[in-house]
């Protein structure tokens, strides 16, 4: 497998340096604007993903959530791809290593086709992290690497903070925990989050459209706090604006990065998205 990662470069440096780092690759200005992208806060660590990489992630995680697995699956999934990829669909790698986790047409992974869509990609590289014996409960890295069988074996430990970050923030665990600066300015469509919600819980969320909003009813407060982050990951391609879970609210702005308000406790599970008019 190959290991193309800019985060790679940025191993040894202090955790300031390494937020502003990464946020100069993530679409940052020097004019003081916020840099673009996706930002998770959890317990201290906080880390920041591009608009691509953001809705990569979501993928990813969705498709451990679809398949009912648990949050530390879709650790391990971004963990490998952040290091195989750094969380971009690429075309290239070493041989003919594709894709999000840099899977091979020639080991069995799949054709090119298929290999370049990240839920294919994702499902196949469940379908073998489960049949690693203690995929759920041994170290993090060396099960990475039972399933990549990389050239770089103990690459994966570097990302094992910010894939449990995410995929805890993306599982719902941590209510209030991502936040989106958008400059894109992509028209709405509604269609394409509905249609991300069905593949991940099928019937299991209920979903109404009135104009610009969209309002989800998940089984519970903790996939409500999921399917919203999940949300506002996917959210720059759709048009995404703003979001109501419970008594909470956030509204998107593109001059600085928008926090959460309202009461983050209160009942979740109803979620209002609201897209570009």
């Amino acid at each position: 497998m190959a290991s193309l990662t800019r985060r790679g470069l940025l191993a040894g440096l202090g955790a300031g340096t390494l937020c502003l780092a990464l946020g100069a690759c993530a679409g940052g200005s020097e004019t003081g604007l916020p840099s673009q992208g996706a930002q998770v806060s959890v317990n201290g660590l906080t880390d920041l993903l591009d608009l691509d990489q953001a809705a990569n992630a979501a993928i990813i995680t969705g498709e451990a959530i679809r398949r009912g697995l648990k949050a530390r699956a879709a650790t391990i999934a971004i963990a490998t791809a952040l290091q195989e990829s750094d969380l971009h669909n690429i075309e290239y790698g070493d041989r003919d290593s594709l894709g999000l986790f840099q899977q091979r047409t020639s080991q069995g992974w799949g054709t090119e086709e298929e290999i370049m869509d990240p839920w294919y990609s994702s499902g196949a590289f469940y379908d073998a992290l489960v049949k690693i014996d203690g995929w759920d409960s041994e170290d993090i890295n060396d099960v990475a690497q039972a399933v990549q069988r990389s050239g770089v074996p103990d690459g994966y430990a570097e990302h094992e903070d910010t894939g449990r970050v995410w995929a805890s923030a993306l599982y719902g665990y941590d209510a209030a925990a991502v936040t989106l600066v958008d400059r894109a300015g992509a028209g709405a469509d509604a269609d394409a989050l509905m249609q991300f919600v069905t593949t991940v819980w099928g019937s299991a969320v209920d979903c109404a459209q009135d104009g610009s909003a969209l309002t989800f009813t998940a089984p519970d407060s903790r996939q409500g706090w999921g399917l919203a982050q999940l949300l506002m990951c996917r959210g720059s391609a759709a048009g995404l604006t703003g979001l109501q879970v419970g008594l909470a609210t956030w509204t998107g702005s593109t001059a600085e990065r928008a926090d959460w308000q309202g009461d983050t406790a209160s009942d979740a599970a109803r979620v209002v998205a609201t897209l570009r008019g």
